[in-house]
């Protein structure tokens, strides 16, 4: 049987052909290989440069690599973040014509970690438990979107931080399935695969010294279950809304808040009986908030200033046609970040007479603004919008504060 590559794009066989599939991937020698951490596996893993990008080479089984690249491009078209399967290499043999394991391949994801490597310096335990947040994210999205893995765990998972953010992708789908809709059992099994996993490998960092001694394991373990189960909730419990409650939406905005997840995008779905919301979580670092909202808006605020200005913001552009959640340029966010800044933060703040604000900077007049706005929502069971809200600011708040 010749040399088979099955591959994604039509650039990549080329590049691939250069890479020695004539040798055990254990072997392979130095020059083709790239110094990067790995995680624990069951295949033999190495990192690869193949034209100019680097990719992950694992040997598997014909019937399991064809099957789990068929299950990490449906993660992909699901928008599920997952790494990329790029090709499957069949057809192998050696120097003496002995056959030799195929191979999958899938791009490395740049800036990820296995949790061994993030662990080879004691992590506080503030941070594993973001990591652990990360990793119940990933879960629940998975689940949304009919994906049984089977083999949840740490070792099977990447860490990403961006800007502050901690995310978690799945690095081996070999035990996976995708079904139209999860039955609970599937569900309750795969979460409980992960609280003994998680808990296996935090007792294996322990006896490691790897582990902070404050850190229970068996307790993280089943932290993450309870996190999943919290967030699965939160996310899957009905959100149909009439068109004019936006209050609703920040009464699950801020539930989320409350269990500790920000909203990294939202969809608004119209149709005649309300609107549908969707809500994309994520697990965030301290100061994340300052940051995005001055990289996108030009405002400087503090933390809890900027959070609420930042979930304002995301509401209001999931109403707006234009735009794309999950956008990988960004471009269309910060366009439609600088129109809320031009036609919602700047009118409403100037609403407030300039006399009456006293020395209050205009990013806590805007906060200000939004929690009585949901204050007068929630009294009032519906959204009572800003200029309601700005009426009512003034009359009963500003009215009593000292200026100058």
């Amino acid at each position: 049987m010749e040399l088979q590559i099955t591959a994604t794009s039509p650039e990549h066989p080329a590049s691939l052909l250069d890479l020695p599939w004539n040798v055990p991937l254990e072997d392979w020698p130095e020059e083709h290989l790239v110094a990067l951490p790995r995680g624990i596996s069951r295949h033999v893993v190495r990192f690869a440069r193949a034209g100019g990008e680097i990719v992950a080479v694992k040997e598997v089984g014909e019937w399991a690599a064809v099957r789990e690249y068929g299950l990490l491009r449906d993660l992909d078209r699901l928008a599920v973040p997952a790494v990329d399967a790029l090709a499957v290499v069949t057809g192998r043999t050696d120097e003496h014509g002995e056959p030799l394991e195929p191979a999958l391949i899938t791009r490395h994801l740049v800036g990820s970690q296995p949790y061994r490597s993030m662990f080879q310096t004691t992590m506080r335990p503030s941070t594993i438990r973001r990591l652990l947040d990360a990793l119940a994210v990933l879960l629940v999205r998975l689940h949304l979107a009919g994906f049984a893995w089977g083999d949840c765990s740490l070792s099977n998972t990447l860490f990403r931080r961006d800007a502050g953010a901690y995310a978690a992708y799945l690095v081996d789908a070999e035990t996976g399935q995708i079904q139209p809709k999860l039955t609970s059992g599937q569900r309750d099994y795969d979460v409980e695969v992960a609280r003994v996993n998680i808990a296996g490998e935090l007792m294996d960092l322990e006896a490691g010294g790897s582990l902070h001694p404050s850190v229970d394991p068996v307790l993280f373990g089943e932290a993450i279950a309870e996190r999943y189960c919290d967030l699965w909730h939160e996310l899957t419990r009905q959100s149909v809304y009439p068109l004019a409650q936006r209050h609703a939406i920040d009464q699950r905005v801020r539930r989320l808040n409350d269990l500790g997840f920000d909203v990294a995008e939202m969809q608004i779905e119209r149709s005649p009986d309300g609107d549908t919301v969707t809500f994309v979580p994520k697990v965030v670092d301290a100061g994340h908030h300052q940051r995005q909202l001055l990289r996108l808006t030009g405002l400087d605020a503090e933390e809890n200033q900027a959070r609420s200005l930042l979930n304002d913001l995301e509401t209001w552009m999931a109403t707006q046609d234009d735009y794309a959640p999950g956008d990988p340029l960004g471009a269309r966010r910060e366009v439609l970040a600088h129109r809320w800044v031009r036609d919602v933060f700047r009118p409403t703040v100037r609403a407030v007479p300039e006399e009456l604000r006293g020395v209050t900077d205009t990013a806590q007049i805007y906060y200000e603004l939004l929690e009585h706005r949901w204050l007068l929502s929630e009294r009032a069971r519906r959204d009572v919008g800003l200029d309601v809200t700005v009426e009512d600011y003034i009359r009963t708040v500003l009215a009593d504060r000292p200026h100058g």
